[in-house]
């Protein structure tokens, strides 16, 4: 039965999109199992749930090229705009001032050292690109 509704093929599909196809294929599969067990009755409501879920992937997948393409062909995800990229700054810094006296009071140089490695650590952390979830 594989081909025979019309599903694409899954060769050389995308992880994500590929995932996508499988669930529709189940989803295609209960809704065949539900009309042979509950009868040409329900056949109407069972299709129009069916074409509801393709119509969310549908969606989902436009919205999900359509962000891809606003941000542009160089854009890094998660590396967020100039606004909030200059108030992450702004915070660290004005906090990095009493951490650092602190640091500086209670254990010295090496204080001083471990609490800017960490500001720096948290700072990489914030700027590194962030994985897209499918």
């Amino acid at each position: 039965m594989p081909g025979a509704v019309g599903l694409p093929s899954l060769v050389g599909m995308e992880p994500h999109t590929h995932l996508h196809a499988q669930e529709l294929k189940k989803d295609l599969d209960a809704t065949l199992r539900a009309r042979g067990e509950l009868g040409p009755e329900y056949e109407s409501a069972l299709v129009d749930s069916f074409v509801e879920k393709v119509d969310t992937q549908v969606r989902r997948r436009l919205a999900e090229q359509r962000l891809a393409e606003a941000r542009g062909p160089g854009a890094v995800p998660g590396a967020g705009s100039f606004g909030e990229r200059f108030g992450f700054a702004i915070v660290t810094l004005v906090l990095a001032i009493p951490l650092s006296a602190v640091a500086v009071v209670n254990a010295g140089l090496t204080g001083l050292l471990i609490s800017w490695a960490g500001i720096l650590g948290v700072t990489f952390a914030h700027t590194r690109p962030r994985p897209t979830t499918p």
